[in-house]
């Protein structure tokens, strides 16, 4: 996701005391978390230990950063309420289980803490719709897991997230892919 690191910024700007990342990855957001941030701990069900650009990325923070390898939809090794912070970016539509995974996200962050996000999805015009249904099967086989089709608002409301703000755009790329949302939701 390379290519759409010029939108990672403003999407952690808000991030701050001890963060959770799902889907941490790369940790291609490291060097965008403001001062604020106290540590971040990162889940991904792939592992990256030792691999150089990673590593770097760490070393560089100037917080402490930890990480386990594990899926989001899996019960969370932590504490209820333990992050002031969880942050997803381009996430969501490889989880297996979004509905359980966004459950331990608001189950892990604490009462008035924030989830800032942003995730492709479903898009808004009908004809694109259409199309992500019809290709969703394939594309999910193909694309380790992507999903095309996941209405990203709807989950995050549905997971007992109060959403504070919503922003939906296009960015890059074909329309099946580049319907984004970014926003932030508080845990109430």
């Amino acid at each position: 996701m390379g290519f759409m690191d010029d939108l990672r910024p403003e999407t952690v700007l808000g991030a701050k005391g001890d963060v959770l990342e799902i889907g941490f990855g790369t940790g291609r957001n490291l060097r965008h978390y403001p001062e604020q941030v106290k540590s971040v701990w990162g889940i991904d069900p792939m592992t990256t230990a030792g691999v150089g650009p990673v590593e770097r990325r760490i070393a560089e923070s100037s917080f402490p950063v930890e990480r386990a390898t594990l899926s989001a939809d899996e019960r969370l090794p932590f504490d209820a309420g333990r992050f002031d912070c969880v942050v997803s970016t381009w996430t969501l539509c490889s989880i297996p289980d979004a509905h359980a995974a966004l459950a331990e996200m608001h189950r892990v962050l604490k009462p008035g803490g924030l989830y800032l996000f942003i995730e492709h999805g479903l898009g808004r015009a009908e004809r694109t719709i259409r199309w992500q249904e019809r290709l969703n099967p394939m594309w999910s086989r193909f694309a380790d897991g992507c999903n095309l089709n996941r209405p990203v608002d709807q989950l995050v409301a549905d997971s007992g997230f109060e959403l504070r703000s919503l922003e939906e755009f296009k960015g890059k790329g074909p329309r099946l892919v580049s319907h984004l949302y970014r926003g932030i939701a508080e845990r109430a």
